[in-house]
């Protein structure tokens, strides 16, 4: 790892620093403008609902950050069905307005591929453009892929292009059959076995087990 760029566990201070990156992310993301088509509305509304999901993730997961705060992943234990945030429903209504009907539905259909079985979820991966995005991204997802691995579970992500596809397969992921966002985006599952561990990718579309929430 590049040691000039170091990692650093996340703790409750750094949530607003996280939900930036992530929603300066999405932003610049056709999921994002599809969510939020009002441009002006679209950075509050989508730093609002990461905000929401990145204080769950330090209940039920982890997340990490370079400590230049230009990168962060944010990740959920899924060892069984987690519960929705406190207040969520409205919570969401509030931060979301009129487009609250567009994240239930991307919800819904991420919930719908996500495996069944126990694993850690990479739900959000967020690097800014520059400089070094690719340095920077690769150091970030090596060190959080080596701390969930000490909890011997397969790791999943989704990703939305094919650059961040590649970058996951380069680092131990392997692409399962895709599927498609509400917006018309290619969605590519990407799931990664730690160690010797190989347990089967089961999407809870496919598996008779109740889908994690």
């Amino acid at each position: 790892m590049n040691n000039s760029l170091p990692v650093e566990r996340a703790r409750w201070c750094d949530i607003a620093d996280i939900a930036e990156l992530v929603a300066e992310s999405l932003a610049r993301d056709p999921i994002g403008a599809w969510l939020v088509p009002d441009e002006r509305r679209r950075r509050d509304v989508l730093t609002t609902v990461a905000r929401i999901w990145t204080e769950h993730a330090l209940l039920f997961g982890e997340a990490y950050l370079l400590n230049d705060r230009s990168a962060a992943a944010v990740w959920f234990h899924r060892y069984g069905p987690i519960p929705p945030p406190t207040g969520y429903g409205e919570r969401l209504a509030v931060a979301c307005g009129d487009h609250l009907d567009r994240f239930i539905q991307l919800n819904d259909v991420l919930g719908t591929h996500r495996p069944a079985g126990p694993h850690n979820h990479l739900a959000f991966f967020a690097v800014t453009p520059s400089p070094r995005p690719i340095s920077r991204a690769a150091t970030l997802l090596a060190s959080s892929n080596a701390w969930m691995d000490r909890g011997l579970l397969p790791a999943y992500t989704e990703a939305t292009t094919t650059a961040d596809r590649d970058l996951y397969v380069r680092h131990g992921y392997v692409s399962h059959e895709p599927f498609t966002l509400p917006d018309g985006t290619t969605a590519y599952p990407m799931w990664r076995n730690p160690g010797r561990r190989r347990p089967r990718y089961r999407s809870a579309s496919s598996d008779t087990a109740p889908a994690c929430q």
